[in-house]
């Protein structure tokens, strides 16, 4: 009797489901077929499309709004609605639910390391012959192709571009008798030490030497990567672009966590909270004295009125940093949003558009043409911090965009977190390979 009442209500749940689902479509079509016969010009004169992105802190999605609707109000003909849809974590599975869903967005900002997922589910179209057409191709920086080209077709156009570096307090630093700036790592350890302090005489410290920032996600494993670079190690062997080549396990990573990991052990350098390695508020409080960040800062920091700098990450074996900023991906969607999306596309690229994001966000232009601007040298100029990160692109380094990555950085993202919560960066590692191995090979 049990058993027929259970089938019972797993057919009358599946029944009241479909007819859910039924009822809802219905709408849609009577919907869709009102807006059809209205018989409104703008039914079938303006293109809609969407733009999902995860723009932050805030004050940049406002910069980002601005320049979104000076588009929408030069092409009257193609209106963009910009979404925020969350950071990159909680993007993902949106993402990745509304291609197998076949309702994705007609552009997405997001960095490049999706690009393997998304060729891989036939999302996303080839950019290499609109790109090639244009002009202005020829003035994005060579050295962010590396991020759009997989398989030998372009996937994505650069929307900014930023790499990692140390943000510091000046006046800190002057407080504690600190007149250079550390070039190695041990020198950075030794300017930690100095500025962990005890500031009120009550026996605790209370300022640090530097936040580093605690998590698994992707955000935490960016900042980290220019240190295992530095240390000489490398995510895939060479020559390949695969995850079935990944090597987490080799020395300079090894260098890189036990680096990290030192500074904890010396006291000198406290945690972010989980995932929040972003946040700027002790920085700004004066709790701690320096923070791996970027460029996106900048426009957070500067009506502050606190005194800040920025300097290169110190080396180990060679100097490195992480390239970054976010890539322009455009959907397989109809003939027409495509089109209207590519549009879109060449107008973020242009040498306006990018002299006014990266002046309001802090982002590195990815137009060479907008950072030659006298505009953006006026910019630069009252800001010095810019021509620190546009020096240290030259050793920016990109990570993978092959399918994969994400299960990649995940892993090292666990490493990381477990190295800083007490484990050995050889056990964190060996732990992440064997998970690595067993879901590749």
């Amino acid at each position: 009797m049990f058993i027929e009442l259970k089938e019972f209500v797993k057919l009358l749940i599946g029944w009241l489901i479909k007819a859910r689902l039924l009822i809802l479509l219905l709408i849609g079509i009577l919907v869709g077929g009102c807006q059809v016969l209205s018989g409104s010009p703008e039914a079938t004169s303006v293109t809609r499309i969407t733009l999902w992105q995860g723009v932050n802190p805030p004050p940049n999605r406002d910069v980002l709004q601005v320049l979104v609707d000076r588009f929408n109000r030069e092409h009257p003909d193609i209106q963009v609605e910009s979404l925020y849809v969350g950071q990159a974590e909680q993007q993902l599975p949106k993402i990745l639910a509304a291609v197998v869903g076949n309702v994705p967005p007609d552009l997405l900002w997001f960095n490049a390391t999706i690009t393997g997922q998304l060729v891989e589910l036939d999302a996303i179209r080839p950019l290499e012959d609109w790109l090639t057409a244009l002009p202005v191709r020829d003035e994005i920086d060579p050295v962010l192709f590396g991020s759009m080209e997989y398989q030998g077709h372009t996937w994505s156009v650069p929307f900014g571009a930023n790499n990692v570096a140390i943000f510091y307090r000046p006046s800190l630093f002057k407080a504690a008798g600190i007149t250079q700036l550390p070039q190695t790592w041990e020198e950075l350890r030794q300017v930690a030490r100095k500025l962990t302090i005890d500031t009120n005489g009550d026996k605790r410290v209370d300022q640090h030497g530097m936040l580093l920032p605690l998590g698994k996600g992707e955000f935490a494993v960016f900042l980290w990567l220019p240190f295992m670079w530095s240390s000489g190690g490398e995510l895939v062997n060479a020559g390949k672009q695969e995850a079935a080549a990944v090597c987490l396990d080799n020395q300079g990573a090894k260098a890189a966590l036990q680096f990290w990991r030192n500074l904890i052990e010396d006291g000198s350098a406290i945690l972010s909270l989980p995932e929040r390695g972003f946040e700027t508020d002790s920085f700004l409080a004066g709790k701690v004295a320096m923070q791996l960040t970027g460029p996106w800062t900048l426009g957070q920091l500067k009506p502050t009125g606190v005194d800040f700098g920025v300097f290169p990450i110190p080396f180990a074996v060679r100097r490195a940093t992480s390239i970054g900023g976010e890539n322009l991906f455009v959907f397989k969607t109809t003939t027409q949003r495509e089109k209207a999306a590519l549009k879109f596309a060449e107008y973020v690229l242009s040498e306006q558009f990018q002299t006014e994001w990266a002046i309001g966000t802090g982002y590195l232009p990815v137009n060479l043409l907008a950072r030659q601007s006298d505009k953006y040298r006026a910019f630069a100029a009252e800001q010095p911090a810019v021509d620190v990160f546009l020096e240290q692109a030259q050793y920016g380094r990109s990570r993978p965009i092959f399918p994969g990555y994400s299960r990649v950085s995940e892993s090292l993202g666990r490493a990381l977190e477990s190295v800083l919560l007490g484990k050995t960066p050889a056990e964190a590692l060996k732990t992440a390979q064997q998970r690595l191995n067993l879901i590749f090979r």
